[in-house]
């Protein structure tokens, strides 16, 4: 399969903004003097974006996982459009106001089974962790608990590009290496696979308690950090040592919330507990930015006080922001409404049927799915733009980092765009030169 999604188009020239702004734009996750330049996009609809120079392309990772209900979903759309009417925003300090009353309630009671009740919002993933970590030490402070600074990390894992987040990254294999002499020096270890690795945590755990606040971990995929998977006896394991040697378990459930695993919470799916879980991405169906930080009562409780020193010092500028609330709002609303879930499995069965060809290609060291997630790993890295650029002829968005290529599309992805993505993954790796040298830092 060869072209694009919407005919022979492609020749257009540049819009003018593209090529006045593009001198002063600074790129995510990019070498600028590089890299190949940017998309220019128009539009977006479903599960198709537009381009400029008139091509379409179907977006296969919904855009960094975000849009779970498509682009444009109309309900969301409404949603946003009545409360912009109403008022966009008003400080959170102080000031309380419905949509953002009413998510908390909500997203309370879907984390009921996990005791999840008191939600403090903010605005990206990033910022949400950074919050849980300040939760976690703070809490052993105000018990009177002096020491109990560190937090416990895994190998393979990425939590966001702001320094706390950065330090409970992976510290070696990851795109943060380079902070390592700025960053707080944690506890970094591998997760507890098997008994052997279980052992060794028990033994670091042992060690370390007594300056532990708390443990953080990506429940059931560790995703930006290479796609890994893990079961629920991991997340259980994590419950058991955190409730043994008296630490906080923070749940990252930024990728893997709001049905992205094939359920609704991964959390909800492990049976495991956490104390605090962290959310974003999919939280407004990919419109708006916005985070929410979740702990449990005890957690809370430490808070609770007179001392105005022990209350959590921390308000993002526009957290709680009432136009991300009621796209959130919405958004739920279409997970109640709509089988989102049942969509999940269905793209689940197709990811994993579509893309096992893969597994016998030369190069090729794995192939996993997990509810709406397929990964083919390649035993060694690639040329990711010219790897990217190959997709993009194939009239799609794909976005592979390191030695990944992953799928993450929309829910509500049509069957034939859901096929034109895994043959795209088909095609493409198939192409591949059998020897293939050279490596690129992983950059999602």
């Amino acid at each position: 399969m060869s072209g694009n999604a919407s005919g022979n188009k492609g020749d257009l020239a540049p819009p003018d903004w593209f090529a006045s702004g593009l001198a002063h734009i600074w790129l995510p996750y990019a070498q600028m003097k590089t890299a190949a330049p940017p998309l220019a996009v128009t539009a977006t609809r479903g599960s198709r974006i537009v381009l400029a120079d008139g091509r379409e392309l179907i977006d296969g990772i919904a855009s960094w996982w975000t849009a779970c209900h498509g682009y444009n979903h109309p309900h969301i759309r409404a949603a946003v459009e009545r409360q912009l009417a109403e008022m966009p925003h008003v400080m959170f300090g102080g000031m309380v106001h419905e949509p953002a009353l009413t998510l908390a309630s909500r997203l309370a009671a879907m984390l009921a089974p996990s005791g999840l009740d008191r939600v403090f919002f903010s605005d990206s993933g990033s910022v949400a962790v950074e919050v849980a970590l300040k939760m976690a030490v703070q809490y052993w402070i105000n018990r009177g608990v002096r020491g109990r600074y560190r937090i416990v990390a895994f190998t393979g894992g990425y939590h966001g590009d702001t320094t706390g987040a950065m330090a409970v990254s992976d510290p070696e294999d990851s795109m943060h290496a380079t902070f390592s002499g700025l960053l707080p020096e944690q506890i970094v270890v591998d997760l507890p696979l098997d008994e052997e690795s279980a052992a060794a945590l028990e033994t670091t755990l042992a060690r370390h308690a007594a300056e532990a606040a708390a443990m953080i971990v990506e429940p059931l995929v560790q995703g930006a950090g290479g796609m890994r998977f893990h079961d629920a006896r991991v997340l259980k394991t994590l419950r058991t040592l955190a409730d043994r040697y008296e630490l906080l378990l923070i749940f990252d459930e930024i990728f893997t919330g709001f049905g992205r695993t094939g359920a609704m919470f991964a959390c909800g799916d492990a049976g495991a507990m956490p104390d605090i879980v962290t959310l974003s991405k999919a939280l407004t169906g990919g419109t708006l930015p916005l985070a929410a930080t979740i702990a449990r009562q005890k957690v809370f409780e430490a808070f609770w006080s007179d001392d105005p020193r022990k209350a959590l010092m921390h308000g993002p500028t526009f957290m709680a922001n009432p136009l991300a609330c009621a796209a959130a709002n919405a958004s739920l609303d279409l997970f109640e409404r709509e089988p989102r879930l049942d969509q999940v499995a269905k793209i689940s069965a197709a990811l994993r049927d579509g893309l096992e060809p893969c597994r016998k290609l030369p190069g090729v060291k794995d192939v996993r799915v997990k509810g709406a997630i397929g990964v083919v790993e390649l035993d060694r890295n690639e040329n990711l733009d010219a790897l990217r650029q190959r997709f993009i002829a194939e009239g799609v968005f794909i976005r592979p980092f390191g030695n990944v290529v992953y799928l993450t599309p929309a829910f509500t992805i049509g069957d034939d765009e859901l096929v034109r993505l895994i043959d795209a993954v088909n095609t493409v790796l198939g192409q591949l030169p059998k020897e293939r040298t050279g490596s690129v830092v992983s950059v999602i």
